[in-house]
């Protein structure tokens, strides 16, 4: 079953120029890929990455990539995994193994996460983080990192060892001094549909000053759900609710955004 409660939200608009979610997870949304895909190509968003969270989720994650055309894996230890010790050098090496694998675009979600995980997590979630920007290097994949009340912890890590040449930084959540860091770094700015929430003003000041070749858009499904849906169950057909958001906080054409954001997607995970 979803983790959210109530009705789907009924289909959005459908897009003129194709776009992709950036991160989901459909091992959790209880609906069959399959469903899900047909659902995403109906409203124009062809593509979907697919994010493991944890040894299961990421082989999960990298089987739907390798059967679905329309999915690409992301392969990771969460950071709250990691701070439970979740991360030891077995599920890292799994997650190594797995990284070599041509469906798989990504290691994430890894970064920190000072919400969930107390101080004495700290030390374990930050070598995990550490463990996989190696491994995203390593075999020149692209790093999707979550980053939760730890902005300045993550910047600090990606510059001691080194970022990959491509970063994203997942449901982004950052005002615009955040933004204007990651930008000048060449960091990607993931949105989700928190971007459109009534005390989200902050993040939509940094959306507005992200530049739009660094911009993608996720639903973090089934989480997250644009509004007026919030609270419901989040798929990648929603995908529209948000990049209509986007496109009016930043006064772009909605064509032009979703040609950036499939252009972004693409220099991302391929």
């Amino acid at each position: 079953m979803s983790l959210r409660e109530g009705d789907p939200p009924p289909a959005p608009e459908p897009l003129t120029v194709p776009a992709l979610d950036s991160h989901c997870h459909m091992d959790i949304m209880g609906v069959p890929v399959p469903e899900i895909l047909v659902a995403a190509a109906a409203v124009g968003i062809s593509r979907i990455v697919q994010v493991g969270t944890d040894v299961p989720s990421s082989r999960w994650s990298a089987e739907q990539a390798e059967v679905h055309d329309a999915v690409l894996a992301t392969v990771a230890i969460h950071p709250n995994e990691a701070g439970r010790g979740g991360a030891g050098p077995d599920q890292l090496a799994v997650i190594d193994e797995l990284a070599a694998l041509p469906q798989v675009r990504g290691i994430g979600e890894t970064g920190l996460d000072r919400y969930r995980t107390g101080p004495d997590g700290y030390a374990v979630q930050e070598a995990s983080f550490r463990a996989h920007i190696d491994i995203a290097k390593r075999h020149g994949k692209a790093l999707v990192i979550h980053d939760r009340d730890a902005h300045a912890d993550v910047l600090r890590v990606l510059e001691e060892e080194g970022a990959p040449a491509r970063t994203v930084f997942h449901c982004f959540s950052g005002d615009a001094e955040m933004a204007r860091a990651c930008a000048d770094r060449g960091y990607v700015m993931s949105f989700a549909g928190t971007v459109t929430f009534k005390n989200a003003k902050a993040l939509r000041e940094a959306a507005r000053v992200a530049p739009l070749d660094l911009v993608l858009v996720e639903t973090d499904a089934p989480f997250l759900t644009a509004m007026p849906y919030r609270g419901r169950p989040n798929a990648p057909y929603l995908v529209p609710l948000t990049l209509r958001a986007l496109a009016r906080i930043k006064e772009v054409d909605m064509d032009e955004l979703c040609t950036a954001v499939t252009a972004t997607g693409q220099r991302m995970f391929g």
